[in-house]
């Protein structure tokens, strides 16, 4: 029996999980669903649903590469601890 995908609110749940645990832990939409998340099962369009909510919460931050690749992290991650 398959096992269903997990929905975009069990994500965000996940993710301020792994933040917490990892508060300087920054990744792209890949490595999210690779890392963070386990396993890749989650489709990356789900995951970046959940991405978009969590910046718009002000948990996280988009920050663009100049090779067009977007890393997320938590917001002012480094700057929560002085190390910023």
């Amino acid at each position: 029996m398959p096992i269903d995908p997990p929905d975009v609110t069990t994500i965000e749940r996940t993710i301020r999980a792994y933040l917490a645990a990892h508060p300087h832990a920054g990744d792209t939409v890949e490595g999210i669903r690779a890392w963070w998340l386990g396993d890749g099962a989650c489709a990356p369009d789900v995951v970046r649903t959940a991405l978009d909510r969590l910046v718009a919460a002000g948990v996280l931050e988009a920050r663009t590469l100049g090779d067009g690749s977007v890393v997320y992290g938590a917001r002012g991650g480094a700057e929560r601890d002085g190390n910023g």
